[in-house]
């Protein structure tokens, strides 16, 4: 993420300690069994600087912040928050802070300045005030043109900043947000970092923020790692870097997939991670030495490897890599370096879309677009909050008909046969649509009898996914009761129970931990390989490098089509000669939209 001015050594950061933790623990128990979400945490945050708080899926983010908003009390441990108790003095504590949580509750029926009028008066903001607070709040989230539309009709990322303006309508002294950015395009991101720093910037304003994106981190004065309810470590960015100094290289095969790359280096020997990164692949290796280009890739020829500067995701991973150590055991790049040399072209088209859109009454999501999928692509489509990506994954899995063009999956035309196209596809939705009160088993067996399987060949089914998505030990765990990244496991193996030959994948990764999302893209280069075609959206720009093709759509059009290559080249300036995924992403959605002022 390329962010706004940094608040990093800001003059206004003091050393006045603003939130004091000490020892504090809490408890769960979902379902009678104990579970520990924080476990004698203890930790400090400066005045006027963005601290973030970054961790795993289930690391006991949300509940610290809920603990230090007054909205929550510790089994044990304190917890000052501005010189007051979080535990005692909770209401005193909630007067004097803001506090966005992961799901703000905005009133969707209600109007944009309707939602700011409930609010302000739910904090006792005298009328006469409203006006020029409300004006100041607007212009500076950007918002002042939308003041009468409905919440339900705003996109992600301006319900997002809605939520942040009416957290903000009393200044507070301290900004509690967790995850703000989760499920946001790339575009609203950078427009709540640059509402951020400024705040902190020019009022003064201490903010902690969970994040998980870890690139965000890189942009904070300081960092708090949580695992598992512990405190892993807490400073600067760059002491995090330090730890990983001279150990992170880019490397590069000729002739070779990154794809494919990524997933031999990953299970070699002295290799903590692996990831694609522009036209290499990024590794971190357990010691400052430069690797052995045939130690490395054994048997591929023209392998280059560089040396890079780490980043914090690198020394990040490199932590929870070594808490995992013993975990389970890495396999041999020697076993996957011969499929490497078999690559093979991928085959015929699969999915056809000629002249595709899609109405709702006078309002085009989708307007005219055409691309093909071929058989074993992995096709990524991009877009900013309300683009039109998921009306068109639901027009393409049969969920919703096409106001006019042509759509065929496997020769499957879906305006005319769309169950019969169904039963080749499997469908991951953005929200977890899974049923919450049945058990793991229980989703599994019904999703498979949904898909038509019986008897035998359901319990091989249910029996297969359990052991393949490591779910085993969770077959008699509600679905509500497992963590995010255990509930995004169970939704992609409710989608592949009937062995499709396309699966969609509706941003499955969003608000998921690092380690989630280098599992989840394992498992689709897996399904890849074996011929399934996959069709994913995602807001990490980073992975959309995963993807053989993309289209980046904007206002139901798409904008650009090709290999990640291309469409970076296409956003290539003098300034900017190998702009990044998000630069190429930003540059391109901020064109259209000028375009369409002048339209």
């Amino acid at each position: 993420m390329t962010a706004p001015a940094s608040t990093k050594g800001a003059p206004a950061a003091g050393e006045e300690r603003v939130i004091s933790v000490r020892e504090v623990s809490k408890i769960f128990r979902p379902g009678g069994r104990p579970v520990s979400a924080l476990a004698r945490v203890s930790m400090e945050i400066r005045r006027g600087i963005i601290t973030g708080l970054v961790g795993p899926d289930g690391a006991g983010k949300t509940t610290l912040m809920r603990i230090l908003a007054g909205l929550m009390i510790p089994d044990s441990g304190e917890v000052n928050v501005l010189g007051m108790s979080a535990i005692s003095q909770s209401l005193k504590v909630q007067a004097s802070i803001g506090y966005m949580p992961q799901r703000f509750g905005l009133y969707e029926d209600l109007t944009m300045r309707e939602n700011m009028d409930l609010y302000a008066d739910l904090q006792g903001v005298p009328e006469e005030s409203r006006p020029e607070r409300f004006q100041e709040l607007l212009r500076m989230t950007g918002l002042s043109a939308f003041t009468s539309r409905l919440a339900r009709r705003l996109s992600g990322g301006m319900k997002q900043k809605l939520g942040l303006a009416c957290t903000l309508i009393r200044p507070p002294q301290l900004l509690l947000l967790d995850e703000p950015t989760v499920g946001v395009d790339p575009v609203s991101r950078r427009e709540l970092w640059t509402i951020v720093a400024r705040l902190v910037r020019e009022g003064g304003m201490t903010v902690l923020l969970s994040t998980a994106y870890l690139d965000e981190a890189e942009h904070c004065g300081e960092v708090i790692i949580l695992h598992e309810g512990q405190v892993l470590g807490s400073g600067p960015p760059n002491d995090f870097k330090r730890q990983v100094k001279d150990r992170t290289f880019a490397v590069r095969a000729g002739g070779i997939k990154k794809r494919d790359v990524q997933e031999s280096l990953a299970v070699t020997q002295g290799v903590l991670d692996a990831v694609i990164q522009g036209d290499s692949v990024r590794v971190v290796t357990e010691t400052a030495a430069l690797p052995d280009a045939a130690t490395l890739l054994p048997g591929i020829e023209n392998v280059s490897i560089q040396p890079v500067p780490p980043r914090f995701e690198d020394g990040f991973i490199a932590i929870l890599r070594e808490l995992r150590k013993g975990e389970g055991t890495k396999g041999s790049a020697a076993a996957v370096a011969p499929a490497l040399a078999k690559n093979k072209a991928n085959g015929d088209h699969i999915i056809e879309v000629r002249d595709v859109e899609r109405r709702f009454g006078d309002f085009y999501a989708v307007k005219g677009i055409t691309f093909d999928v071929k058989r074993g692509e992995v096709f990524g489509l991009l877009g900013a909050n309300g683009a039109g990506k998921s009306t068109t994954f639901r027009m393409l899995c049969g969920l919703l008909p096409a106001s006019g063009g042509r759509l065929l999956v496997d020769n499957t035309d879906l305006r005319h046969a769309a169950a019969a196209a169904r039963s080749r596809i499997g469908y991951m939705s953005q929200k977890f649509s899974l049923y919450g009160n049945l058990s793991v088993r229980q989703n599994l067996h019904f999703f498979s009898s949904a898909y038509g399987l019986s008897g035998q060949r359901r319990t091989e089914r249910i029996s297969s996914v359990l052991e393949q998505f490591e779910l085993s030990g969770y077959a008699d765990t509600r679905s509500l009761d497992l963590s995010l990244g255990h509930k995004q496991r169970l939704a992609m193996a409710c989608a592949l129970m009937h062995e499709p030959d396309v699966l969609f994948l509706d941003e499955p990764t969003s608000g998921v931990d690092p380690l989630a999302r280098r599992e989840f893209w394992h498992r689709i280069n897996e399904l890849s390989g074996r011929g399934v075609t996959v069709l994913v959206t995602t807001h990490f720009m980073e992975e959309s490098e995963y993807c053989d093709r993309l289209a980046i759509m904007s206002a139901g059009r798409i904008l650009a089509l090709g290999q990640p290559g291309d469409i970076k080249a296409m956003a290539a300036t003098p300034e900017t000669p190998e702009p990044s995924m998000e630069d190429a992403f930003i540059s391109l959605i901020m064109a259209d939209e000028q375009a369409g002022d002048s339209r």
